[in-house]
């Protein structure tokens, strides 16, 4: 197909990533707080964001879906976690691998537009995320490190945490970007648990691996994800969710509650913060839109402080961040290294 755009032309100018740190926004979301509709609810939920941080017996837990890095969120989350405002991430796996760690292997997201013939971006090896694009040859690449990384691993079964602190070991071991989730996480003790990991280039890494060592071959155990966020919950009863859209990593995360009374620990108590934004309409019965407060008739989500913020991540999620970080609650707030606990489990097992 003759278009007369060439490629290069068309990825031509990165995504940059929103660094909150550059501005102080309290002052402008506390305005917000004296309107009504969603600015009301978003500045509650900033309030609630920077509760979790002021109570340091509280493991904050962050949850992704939706494409967000490519998006230019990731800085926000890397700042969240070179603060210690984060004790572990709950995400799909096409935000820690496709976008994440494709970033941190050298490869950009770029500035598109819609309005595009994507028969055209086809043509071209471009893959659109609605504005953006991406080069699926560099996405292949990142498919293909995935099998590298699981071909170099001793065979076994591993939860997507284990995996993803191998991720981090390939960063370091080949001096890659390390300015990554995947690496300042693994620095900091912080899981990643992707509890549908197969959806997404590592899946196809990992089916490349399998395929061709049926014998002996990594296998990632969904299960094992959920016991050892579970473990996270025992260990530290007071929690806060802080959600970015819903799906898979809303539910996981808030399962753990009912999961740990299942296992005997029948004293643990709901999350007691908990923060969704979102854009998903709860009328439809569907998880992603469903509220906070019907969380809280399945026992998973206490109801005092609780904010349901109905906007698009790119624009809820720097304010909110940028608040909690702008008041300087985290300071004093050791980080928790979660993955350290689990893989003490892990050894006496």
């Amino acid at each position: 197909m003759e278009t007369g755009v060439r490629k290069e032309e068309l990825l031509n100018a990165p995504v940059r990533h929103i660094d909150i740190k550059q501005l102080n926004i309290v002052p402008f979301v506390d305005q917000m707080g004296d309107t009504a509709f969603q600015a009301r609810n978003l500045q509650r939920a900033a309030r609630i964001v920077d509760l979790m941080q002021q109570d340091k017996e509280c493991a904050v837990i962050l949850t992704l879906a939706g494409s967000l890095i490519s998006a230019g969120l990731k800085q926000v989350i890397i700042d969240m976690l070179e603060h210690n405002m984060v004790d572990a991430i709950v995400s799909t796996g096409a935000n820690i691998v496709d976008q994440d760690f494709f970033e941190a292997l050298g490869f950009r997201h770029y500035q598109g537009t819609p309005f595009i013939d994507d028969a055209i971006l086809r043509e071209m090896h471009i893959d659109r995320i609605y504005d953006t694009y991406i080069d699926e040859d560099d996405l292949r690449v990142c498919d293909d490190t995935t099998a590298v990384i699981a071909d170099s691993m001793r065979p076994g079964v591993y939860s997507s945490r284990e995996f993803i602190v191998e991720m981090a070991r390939y960063i370091e071991k080949n001096n890659l970007d390390k300015n990554s989730i995947v690496y300042k996480a693994y620095e900091k003790g912080v899981p990643i648990f992707c509890p549908a990991f197969s959806d997404c280039s590592a899946g196809f890494g990992l089916v490349h691996h399998q395929w061709n060592n049926p014998d002996k071959h990594v296998a990632i155990d969904s299960v094992k994800d959920f016991r050892e966020l579970t473990r996270i919950k025992i260990e530290n009863d007071k929690t806060g969710i802080f959600m970015i859209g819903g799906g898979v990593p809303k539910n996981f995360t808030q399962d753990i509650v009912v999961a740990a009374e299942v296992l005997g620990y029948e004293d643990v108590t709901m999350h007691t913060y908990a923060v969704q934004i979102t854009v998903a309409d709860e009328r439809d019965g569907a998880l992603s839109g469903s509220t906070l407060k019907e969380a809280s008739s399945w026992g998973k989500v206490d109801t005092v402080h609780e904010q349901m913020v109905f906007a698009e991540a790119t624009i809820a999620m720097p304010l909110i961040a940028g608040y909690a970080y702008h008041k300087r609650n985290w300071e004093g707030r050791q980080a928790k290294n979660f993955n350290a606990m689990l893989d003490r489990q892990q050894v006496t097992a």
